[in-house]
């Protein structure tokens, strides 16, 4: 058995019917180079890293190349990534030059003996292990400069509100390992340095095989209060709630904090939920029995 589900943030809706179809299309490729992945024996985490690997290069969303900017007009990016057979995992943020972020967190995951790097002491360990980087301004985009300069103008720090929003993905394997996987630039207008949920274990994503794998979007502060992703796996464990139960349950939460955003969750069995608060949430799927699903 194998699922699989990928999302391109929570937000408003834009109303640019073809930038949305681009989107739509980003999701099926990154649903696509996961499912490769598991076809050819893959495991679920190097699934989930893939998957978001291809969103990171696209820059319609909001990681890697396309990252919102932040108060200094730097797009700083988060990630990470979580193995549900060990709990082991890897996590960075505040970098600037690394091309895929969630291939740093793999990496950390796999030969670090650390869980979490930031900026320059992660981008030191990434140029020592060989990691593709990038000029800073690779990841800036005239979308991206254009919503800062409006920010700066309106005095706001906001999500990015057209659905071009932080990424991630939930994998389940056919040998019953979960994985998720989450990257993003955070905050248009943020201050240098801030760090949200998205490289936050038990925040913003959480894998336990025989549970769950959950991955969070949204604004991120609100994840991090209540520790969101683990929360919802808590609910599952020992409250006994189903995973459509517990991601609204904690969604709920969320909501009555005054925050939105919204979760891609899968569980041991293959049930699939995409619960979201906003507008619109820009999500894909792949259920174990075949069937493609795409919304934004």
């Amino acid at each position: 058995m194998r699922a699989i589900a990928v999302h391109g943030g929570a937000g408003k809706k834009s109303g640019r019917e073809a930038k949305n179809q681009e989107r739509l299309q980003a999701l099926q490729a990154a649903l696509d180079r996961g499912r490769s992945v598991l076809d050819r024996g893959g495991r679920a985490l190097e699934a989930a890293a893939e998957a978001v690997r291809v969103l990171e290069d696209s820059p319609l969303f909001n990681a890697g190349r396309g990252s919102v900017l932040n108060h200094e007009g730097k797009a700083e990016m988060d990630a990470a990534l979580m193995r549900g057979s060990d709990r082991e995992a890897g996590a960075v943020a505040g970098v600037r030059t690394i091309k895929n972020p969630i291939l740093l967190a793999a990496r950390i995951l796999e030969d670090s003996p650390h869980v979490f790097l930031i900026a320059e002491g992660a981008e030191s360990w990434a140029r020592e292990k060989g990691l593709e980087t990038r000029a800073p301004e690779y990841f800036v985009t005239e979308e991206r400069l254009l919503q800062l300069e409006r920010a700066l103008a309106e005095g706001r720090t906001e999500l990015d509100h057209t659905g071009l929003g932080t990424v991630g993905a939930v994998v389940l394997d056919d040998r019953g390992e979960l994985a998720a996987a989450v990257s993003t630039g955070g905050l248009t207008n943020k201050a240098p340095g801030r760090v949200g949920d998205s490289s936050l274990v038990g925040a913003g994503l959480y894998a336990e095989d025989g549970l769950c794998a959950i991955a969070a979007t949204g604004r991120g502060e609100y994840f991090m209060r209540i520790a969101a992703a683990h929360r919802v796996a808590a609910l599952m464990q020992y409250a006994g709630l189903s995973l459509e139960r517990a991601t609204e349950a904690v969604l709920n939460e969320v909501r009555e904090m005054g925050g939105e955003g919204g979760f891609i969750a899968l569980d041991a069995q293959g049930n699939i939920h995409m619960p979201f608060n906003s507008e619109t949430m820009f999500r894909a799927s792949l259920s174990p029995d075949g069937k493609v699903f795409l919304s934004g």
